[in-house]
């Protein structure tokens, strides 16, 4: 038996325009379209005339779903497979259904169109031949913290996503962690509100304080300085970095000094231990 067909298909972020007529056509063709929120979902429909039968797909019922959709793949239906805006998987439901399907030898076709990340990326200013994507910072600030000091030494642009009511924590974890690097906010893109703020990360901050934003945000923040000729890239920047500075410079054993803006900022000691071999000039950054 010849099985289905299950399609990644990429939806608007924002402007209903923005979808593929590729995608449209396919929409049409399928025998059914999984999405993360079917009201959601239907406005983009009836903007097209579109009345192939949706089901939900998404965090809570994904094992279920998945199981359900896989059997009707089998079976020879298509299945498109959609986010309630951009392309499906990229920090949206999805990835476990796409493997499983290709296990089971089921195509799996994409459809490639919006997404928050090139949209951003194109309008940022910042170097985009290489770059990470973090998808959202975890909510706690102890791990969020973290999950900055993994990507602190990496050269590579960084994108990341944010909520209005997180934005001015991450901002400041930023700060502290990374610098007061270059970074662009993008706030509603492709909509009638669309709104792109550059500067220092502390710039951002002030101009955010002064106009909170709404809707979910996109960030792009400029990558540490890369090592070039062979030669050492500038120390860290920011408040743990400026602190250890100041405790040895007044005298405090490096050890002991480790310890403290560990404390001090909640960061892990290797990760202060590594700042501090870059202040020795022991060692390079970004190795």
């Amino acid at each position: 038996m010849t099985t289905g067909t299950l399609y990644v298909v990429a939806t608007p972020i924002g402007n209903l325009e923005d979808l593929s007529i590729r995608a449209a056509r396919i929409l049409r063709e399928v025998d059914v379209i999984a999405c993360e929120d079917t009201r959601h979902t239907r406005l983009l429909l009836q903007r097209y005339g579109i009345t192939t039968p949706m089901v939900s797909y998404h965090e809570h019922n994904e094992p279920a779903r998945a199981q359900e959709l896989l059997r009707r793949l089998e079976t020879g239906e298509s299945a498109a497979l959609v986010s309630d805006a951009g392309t499906p998987v990229l920090s949206d439901p999805g990835f476990s259904l796409v493997r499983q399907a290709i296990a089971g030898g089921i195509p799996v076709v994409p459809l490639p169109g919006p997404s928050a990340i090139t949209a951003a990326l194109s309008v940022a200013g910042l170097p985009t031949d290489r770059f990470v994507f973090l998808g959202f910072l975890p909510r706690k600030a102890g791990e969020r913290r973290r999950a900055l000091e993994e990507v602190a030494s990496i050269p590579w642009t960084l994108v990341l996503f944010e909520t209005p009511h997180r934005i001015a924590q991450a901002l400041r974890d930023l700060h502290t962690i990374l610098g007061d690097r270059q970074v662009a906010v993008m706030r509603e893109l492709t909509k009638k509100f669309e709104e792109v703020v550059r500067g220092t990360v502390s710039q951002v901050a002030d101009r955010m304080q002064q106009t909170p934003p709404r809707g979910e945000l996109t960030l792009v923040v400029a990558g540490a300085e890369a090592v070039r000729g062979g030669e050492a890239a500038s120390v860290p920047v920011g408040e743990p970095a400026a602190h250890l500075r100041a405790l040895v410079s007044s005298g405090t054993p490096v050890k002991e000094a480790i310890r403290q803006v560990a404390q001090a900022h909640q960061l892990r000691r290797r990760a202060v231990y590594e700042m501090a071999l870059v202040l020795q000039g022991k060692r390079r950054r970004g190795k």
